[in-house]
């Protein structure tokens, strides 16, 4: 009798592994007039995000689960960087007061930025004061939003108590 309870326990414990792990955060789109962003949304579920969660000074996806991608319908500049229509991963590497931004036309599921990164199209070195870190409304998911006007959009990303917004002009 132990041993068949032992045995139930046991599978119990392997099938709720099995479901803890398949559990994904939900994959959102966020569109403005010629772009789009496709990403997986995490929540904060209490957790200390910036420097923690996601470390300060590395290469985040900047979304959950696979690699975050951003479509352009067409060109445009971003920092004065003229971007070709299509389809980038668009990564982050979050510090205390800016972040700086990554375009690469390599598209993974599993992305690895020291393994791509001779394909960035985008690193806003030189725009880091426009993607400057602002306080914000706690916002429990990740949030990607579009403000757009004559000339362009602003993308605007979200998370915890930290907003970062970049300015992208329709060539």
């Amino acid at each position: 009798m132990k041993t068949i309870l032992a045995s139930i326990l046991l599978l119990f414990a392997i099938q709720h592994k099995a479901v803890a792990q398949e559990i994904t955060s939900p994959k959102m789109c966020a569109e403005g007039k010629n772009v789009k962003v496709t990403y997986g949304q995490p929540s904060k579920r209490g957790r200390v995000i910036f420097g923690d969660l996601v470390p300060y000074g590395e290469v985040w996806r900047t979304g959950a689960n696979e690699a975050t991608e951003i479509t352009f319908s067409k060109p445009v500049i971003i920092d004065k960087n003229e971007i070709e229509a299509g389809t980038y991963t668009l990564c982050t590497i979050p510090l205390k007061d800016k972040w700086l931004i990554i375009l690469n036309s390599k598209l993974n599921a599993d992305y690895n930025h020291d393994k791509t990164k001779k394909h960035d199209r985008l690193k806003t070195e030189e725009a880091i004061t426009e993607v400057a870190v602002k306080k914000s409304n706690l916002q429990e998911k990740l949030i990607f939003s579009f403000k757009d006007n004559a000339t362009g959009t602003l993308l605007t990303i979200a998370w915890d108590d930290v907003e970062v917004e970049l300015p992208i002009t329709y060539k």
